[in-house]
């Protein structure tokens, strides 16, 4: 698989697939970051001599609705914002937006283009055929391009039209199709939690959030590669609920509870569970907060966070461990009264000593960005269904697989 530092760009049109689907808020920019994990790919490519054509999408842009609701959509996930931010960060006079996604107008601002100059492209998504990877959608995006780089690991498990379509077309041209340095980044540090050596053992991973369906694939797949699973966080209510135990009112899930039975009697005692947890009466406006004397939560209440025993048994199961891989809170860290759990369990993991421990996106990003240990982790992912899927699929995700050789 080329990364760009086997392409010759100078003087080239490269069209670089990125993740600039960035939170707002009222229409601003709340966390740059992905912006900001692009630009190593985007200025040594301009710096080689090239011309930049950047695309991305940025939200959900339904093409179900009336012609109002997928204009109010689309007005509402418009990229003007990014190609202002992008502006800051390279300098103005670089960056040039195009409103539209394709069409003559594009095509007029890609022929402008000069070595050194970045064009950005509207959303992928006001594009129907995106998701459905429409082949005349490709054509006309790959038909941009002298080369194409992946740097979006946050699309990278779709097989959209712009991270599988238009790499596809270009390779059967002959063009170049290569990987960037952030997605080369991920790669390096995923393939790691897939392919274990023997000195990353012992190799612990942690699961959290809310359901366990979303998870059973990477569950099964965590179960042959590693040395204990640690599973915290509402997800953790299913598999409790499927031994016996008294839950409460907190989340589970019924047509799960034979799968989170099945799997707990397969580790043989690789999956740790919470021995107690933080209950309330309520999920939000509680008037009552405890701590459950062992796994049990009583009737009427919901846990909202693993307890200081599980704190303790989660930490002392992280002792030794050569590598760690995280994917999910351990409980509603977002409220400061239940954020203990998962403080806990990131202090634990950011303090073995030369471990290689990784932070698969989404939440559990947020919180270690919340920390303030983010820093310390070896690796944090840039996208979390992408991670996981990674991990499910033994390394392999569309829009990578379409770029090796």
């Amino acid at each position: 698989m080329k990364t760009i530092r086997d392409l010759n760009v100078k003087g080239k049109h490269v069209l670089v697939r990125v993740d600039f689907n960035v939170p707002r808020k009222g229409g601003a920019i709340t966390d740059d970051n992905r912006i900001v994990s692009a630009l190593p790919t985007i200025k040594y490519l301009l710096d080689k001599g090239a011309a930049v054509i950047l695309f991305s999408h940025l939200g959900k842009v339904s093409h179900k609705g009336t012609p109002e609701e997928i204009a109010a959509d689309k007005k509402k996930n418009d990229m003007v914002a990014i190609s202002v931010r992008l502006g800051e960060l390279l300098g103005k006079e670089k960056v040039t937006f195009s409103p539209e996604t394709k069409g003559e107008s594009v095509k007029k601002f890609v022929e402008m283009l000069r070595p050194g100059e970045v064009l950005l492209l509207q959303n992928t998504r006001y594009e129907k055929g995106e998701e459905k990877n429409d082949p005349a959608l490709s054509k006309e995006w790959a038909s941009y391009a002298d080369a194409f780089v992946m740097d979006a690991f946050g699309s990278a498990h779709r097989a959209h039209a712009s991270t599988y379509g238009v790499p596809e077309l270009l390779k059967a041209e002959g063009k170049d199709v290569a990987v960037g340095f952030l997605v080369e980044k991920e790669i390096e540090a995923l393939s790691r939690c897939v392919d274990v050596k023997k000195e990353d053992r012992p190799y612990v991973a942690i699961l959290g959030g809310f359901k366990v369906s979303d998870k059973i694939k990477v569950i099964d797949s965590l179960l042959k590669k590693c040395d204990k699973i640690l599973i915290g966080g509402a997800m953790a209510y299913t598999f409790q609920k499927a031994l016996g135990y008294e839950i409460g009112v907190s989340p589970f899930e019924a047509d799960q509870l034979e799968y989170a039975k099945k799997c707990f009697e397969t580790a043989k005692g690789r999956i740790v569970l919470p021995v107690d947890s933080v209950y309330t009466d309520k999920f939000e406006g509680w008037t009552i907060k405890e701590v459950s004397k062992d796994a049990n939560i009583p009737a009427g209440f919901e846990g909202m966070d693993i307890g200081p025993k599980t704190q303790a048994l989660f930490a002392k199961q992280l002792v030794g461990a050569k590598m760690v891989f995280w994917n999910g809170p351990m409980g509603v860290f977002e409220q400061a009264d239940f954020a203990e759990g998962t403080k806990v369990v990131a202090k634990a993991i950011v303090g073995l000593d030369k471990a290689f421990t990784v932070i698969g996106g989404g939440d559990s990003a947020a919180a270690a960005q919340e920390f303030g240990f983010k820093d310390s982790f070896s690796h944090v992912s840039t996208g979390g269904g992408a991670s996981l899927e990674m991990i499910e699929n033994d390394g392999h995700l569309p829009g990578i697989d379409i770029i090796k050789d």
